[in-house]
């Protein structure tokens, strides 16, 4: 699949598929959607985050097509997007609330953060239930009442905020020594308020979880959880959507009132996953969520190997990620494998392999997705 590429210009997400905003084409001329006579259940990206995107999350299938039929200019289709990120190097993310407990130590070590907030809210964060109900509805209070504060009033507790971080964050010894997750807490918000300055979502980190996960590694995002990348490169599959619903750290439309209600206020980070081996070989390493549209393997093949790839029943597609090699089919074909190159394998193509000359110094390895085989329903 081809796109004219402009070398002198840096690109922050490759799209594969057959999403109308960014349809690829195949090298005869023909998009990927004619050629399969329909579209793919999922869109499959390489993203490299050189800023962080924005405090966002995505809709399930209910809200999507609501939100299209009410705003079609900014929720372009009516399908969810579920989506799940595979780092190919170490990535920095905020993903899902975090625990109350956690939130009510900072609302009392930080009154900037506290004064953004009511006092009602507060006073249901620090006595609210141990049931898990009770505490997301406090959480709820708490989110929409930050999200409601008055922008002249946050942003001048966001400079109150600053300030004092930053001369904490000095060579000198803090009396009171911060546990890690703290620390790492506040340097989080002083990048983010360098990137976007004036921008009290710049705090988000005291209400979401920061993940520093692994290349290798990977995670999903439900719908309606709350999600910001900071800094990496993934590679990311979802269903074929772009509905995003914004509510900061963007100079793109914000939708806090739709944001505030689509959430399900759940706590905790998401689950980290190492992928699993295919038929225990590890070259053949499936990232599967637990959702029908897709499901990502990654594939190695190091010098002077051969590997055979199983026959797919589905459509797929795949990126070469890294190093060189080529690959063979029962017809003949032949095919040279060179980084940033993409694939489309059509339902039941004859089983293929890949192999890299032993003089390569480095493994080749592709990302694929397909239709997750796992789980029935994709339409």
């Amino acid at each position: 699949m081809r796109r004219r590429v402009d070398n002198d210009r840096p690109y922050a997400e490759l799209w594969i598929g057959t999403h109308p905003k960014g349809p690829s084409t195949l090298r005869d001329g023909k998009s990927l959607e004619e050629t399969l006579g329909g579209q793919l259940p999922f869109l499959f990206k390489v993203l490299s985050c050189g800023k962080t995107l924005s405090i966002q999350a995505h809709p399930d299938k209910t809200f999507a097509s609501k939100l299209h039929s009410e705003d079609p200019a900014h929720y372009g289709d009516p399908n969810h997007k579920p989506e799940m990120a595979i780092a190919l190097t170490p990535f920095e993310a905020m993903c899902g609330f975090r625990r109350i407990e956690e939130i009510s130590a900072l609302l009392r070590k930080h009154p900037e953060f506290a004064a953004c907030i009511s006092d009602e809210a507060k006073l249901n964060v620090f006595m609210c239930p141990t049931t898990e109900e009770g505490k997301r509805a406090a959480l709820k209070e708490m989110f929409t009442s930050f999200m409601s504060c008055p922008e002249e009033e946050s942003l001048k507790q966001l400079k109150l905020l600053l300030s004092r971080l930053q001369m904490e964050q000095s060579p000198h010894p803090h009396p009171h020594e911060e546990p890690p997750w703290e620390r790492k807490c506040s340097r989080a918000i002083l990048r983010l308020a360098q990137q976007f300055p004036g921008d009290a979502g710049a705090m988000a980190p005291f209400f979401l979880n920061y993940l520093l996960i692994a290349p290798g590694e990977s995670f999903f995002m439900a719908p309606n959880e709350p999600h910001a990348y900071v800094a990496g490169e993934i590679i990311e599959c979802m269903a074929c959507s772009d509905n995003v619903v914004r509510a900061g750290l963007t100079p793109k439309f914000k939708d806090v009132p739709n944001l505030v209600s689509m959430l399900t206020y759940s706590m905790g980070g998401p689950t980290i996953d190492v992928g699993t081996p295919k038929n225990g070989d590890t070259r053949l390493m499936r990232y599967t969520p637990p959702v029908p549209e897709f499901e990502v393997m990654i594939v190695t093949v190091d010098p002077g190997d051969t590997l055979s790839l199983p026959k797919l029943d589905a459509p797929a597609v795949f990126v070469v990620i890294e190093g060189s090699g080529a690959t063979d089919n029962a017809g003949g074909q032949r095919l040279v494998m060179r980084p940033g190159r993409t694939y489309y394998i059509p339902a039941g193509c004859p089983s293929m392999s890949f192999s890299v000359n032993e003089s390569k110094q480095g493994p080749l390895k592709v990302a694929m997705a397909y239709q997750n085989p796992d789980v029935p329903g994709a339409e």
